[in-house]
């Protein structure tokens, strides 16, 4: 079986109208031998900045010297993308074989795995046999109920910044959120918190209460910014650095200290990790599509940004980036999204926009997309496909205008492709 036919009988199994629960993945690790219980995770979870916390998590211990596994959803452009052992993505012969290992497992099943159980399953495997010391693993949705929590106890459970999301799954305030995320939390693991909410907060030290977890919140207060710009950020955090990380915008700072607490979580345990692995694996960290600063003259940013909260950060950070300068903005968006409100937050900075439909069943047409901005007095003009969409956005620019393509992470990937960058 090569890869893309695993990855095309996996997209197969889909979840709609499944009942959340862990019994199925359960059931389809025991037949496969229970690899997860023959590793150590990092479990992370939140509703904005866990892909970033990931990477900076991973890089950081990697550099370490450990051989460092990392879980992440949903690709940019490759399915490969999702598992990864030192930054290199799994080889497409080895997918092909434990796709068809993982697929096999689960024929017979009373209750057949969905598609995200598989992609788990295969993610174990695939850690176990890379010899991991160490998986840094992103849950998929939520944290109670999602299949990544079949895991044991993980060396540090991490929960970053909460948000309304997946409101009919998850519940419809941030503290019935927090409690769904605080399922990751264990007796035997340590937790580190992004400082938030005071709701939020009360739900997560709770959970821990009950576990006999020790806590650590970040200190948002002990961050020092030294230099920030398009190069990225130079800072110091609780007295320690100074650090440097490219990954731009002011909340990766913040990011960035769920990841210096968790490393140093870590480091109580036991794990050996020095100061200048934690210098380089933050200098070193890379998450692409979350303002990534992708061309320049004209500046070409990516961001995948597709909630209300994450636009907001967009909005600061090139308020930031490019003070007084009107954007260009590439986008598209889900049907099923606020998308009124993201587009709020891109309204106040655009000069105009290129609307295309993402690649999706729930995106809102490209077409729909620019008559509700016309009708909030933008200018929008609706492209019919993505490559058409960024031909038109750079055709606006001048050599000093800043283009900025966001709203789903479904177009994100194909405009990285488009640009040369995958």
């Amino acid at each position: 079986m090569t890869g893309q036919q695993a990855v095309d009988l996996i997209h197969e199994r889909a979840w709609t109208g499944r009942k959340p629960g862990l019994s199925r993945t359960f059931a389809l690790l025991e037949r496969l031998g229970n690899p997860q219980e023959r590793l150590k995770f990092v479990h992370i979870t939140g509703t904005n900045g866990k892909g970033s916390t990931a990477a900076m998590v991973s890089s950081v211990l990697t550099q370490a010297g450990l051989r460092t596994g990392l879980y992440t959803s949903p690709h940019l452009w490759t399915f490969h993308e999702r598992f990864q052992v030192d930054g290199v993505p799994i080889s497409d012969e080895l997918l092909g074989e434990l796709g068809e290992l993982v697929l096999k497992a689960g024929e017979g099943m009373e209750d057949p795995p969905t598609e995200f159980e598989l992609m788990t399953a295969l993610g174990m495997e695939f850690f176990l046999r890379a010899g991991c010391d160490i998986v840094v693993l992103e849950v998929g949705l939520g944290g109670r109920l999602d299949s990544t929590n079949v895991i044991p106890a993980p060396e540090v459970a991490v929960i970053t910044n909460i948000g309304l999301e997946h409101t009919q799954e998850l519940g419809n305030t941030c503290a019935l959120i927090a409690h769904e995320k605080s399922g990751i939390i264990k007796p035997g693991s340590s937790a580190v918190l992004y400082h938030q909410s005071r709701e939020v907060e009360e739900v997560v030290e709770g959970a821990c209460k009950a576990a006999g977890c020790p806590l650590t919140i970040t200190a948002p207060d002990t961050l020092e910014v030294l230099e920030t710009g398009r190069d990225g950020h130079t800072f110091r955090y609780r007295g320690k650095g100074p650090y440097h990380i490219s990954l731009l915008g002011r909340h990766q700072l913040y990011n960035a200290t769920v990841a210096l607490d968790t490393v140093w979580a870590m480091e109580a345990r036991g794990w050996k990790i020095d100061d200048q692995a934690v210098t380089l694996g933050l200098q070193k960290a890379v998450w692409p599509a979350r303002m990534e600063l992708a061309r320049r003259s004209p500046d070409v940013l990516l961001d995948g940004g597709h909630n209300p909260q994450c636009m907001a950060a967009l909005h600061t950070a090139l308020e930031e980036l490019y003070p007084g300068k009107k954007i260009i903005f590439l986008t598209g968006v889900l049907g099923d999204k606020d998308y009124p409100d993201m587009v709020g937050e891109m309204l106040p900075l655009a000069k105009s926009f290129v609307t295309i439909t993402p690649d999706s069943p729930r995106a809102l047409t490209a077409q729909e997309l620019a008559d509700y901005l016309k009708s909030l007095g933008a200018q929008a003009q609706p492209c019919e496909t993505t490559a058409q969409g960024l031909e038109q956005a750079l055709a606006l620019a001048g050599p000093e205008d800043v283009v900025c393509a966001c709203g789903s992470l479904y177009m994100i990937g194909e405009v990285r492709h488009l640009l040369g960058l995958c």
